[in-house]
């Protein structure tokens, strides 16, 4: 009898020594959530004395909208697909569409996603060729499929002369000019993808005055916020 009651405390004691294994974890996983979340910004940022030279890259809307938003991104990054089907839909549709943004889109292939760099480069020669959206799109709609045989297949999907863009793609025609997109990413602080800037245009310049930074794949209501607080828009 002596023996089974020793043996019943011990396997409670197992128990119990198991549960409160198991609540520590729980505890220190909640404090970490709670602490990543506070971490975490919502809304988008304030920040100083970034000044952007957009240049004459393509753009979407007025192009004298009074604001410009600008997006740095990456064609196999999922946080970027998920804001091209998510919020950017909604983006065009109330501030691009209407004339009150222009959108421009700026490459950041990171070097983690090995497909994105030559994603970049065949939007780019799509632009060659007049068909710079219609990749764009078409490559944030197959995130999946991005190796040198599928984008040959989205040339030829969207209709562009195969000979002419498998030279660009072969030549790095455009290489150079992705590695200065990157550069002036990292010289004003990009770190993850997606990262967009907002600021006024003014006609003429093509220096824009960064009023509003929103980083990584934001809900629509953070753009909202964002954009008309600088149009001027009442709540």
């Amino acid at each position: 009898m002596k023996t089974s009651v020793e043996a019943f405390i011990l396997f409670v004691g197992k128990i119990t020594k198991r549960s409160l294994t198991a609540l520590l974890i729980l505890t220190s996983f909640a404090f970490f959530c709670s602490q990543a979340a506070v971490a975490q910004p919502t809304n988008a940022s304030d920040p100083q004395n970034i000044i952007l030279n957009v240049g004459s890259p393509p753009f979407k809307g007025d192009k004298n909208a009074k604001l410009t938003l600008i997006e740095f991104a990456d064609y196999q990054c999922p946080f970027c697909g998920r804001h091209f089907r998510e919020t950017e839909p909604q983006i065009q549709r109330d501030y691009v569409k209407t004339g009150k943004v222009k959108f421009i889109f700026w490459d950041f292939p990171l070097k983690s996603h090995k497909d994105a760099f030559k994603a970049a480069e065949t939007a780019r020669c799509a632009r060659d060729q007049g068909k710079y959206w219609e990749m764009h799109d078409r490559l944030f709609t197959n995130q999946e499929s991005l190796s040198l045989q599928d984008l040959s297949r989205h040339a030829r999907a969207i209709g562009l002369d195969p000979r002419s863009f498998q030279l660009c793609l072969d030549d790095g025609k455009h290489e150079a000019e992705i590695r200065k997109d990157m550069d002036k990413a990292i010289e004003v602080g990009v770190k993850i993808t997606p990262t967009f800037f907002l600021g006024v245009a003014e006609p003429n310049n093509p220096e824009i005055k960064v009023q509003k930074q929103i980083t990584g794949a934001k809900p629509y209501t953070d753009f909202k916020e964002a954009i008309n607080s600088l149009l001027g828009v009442q709540r």
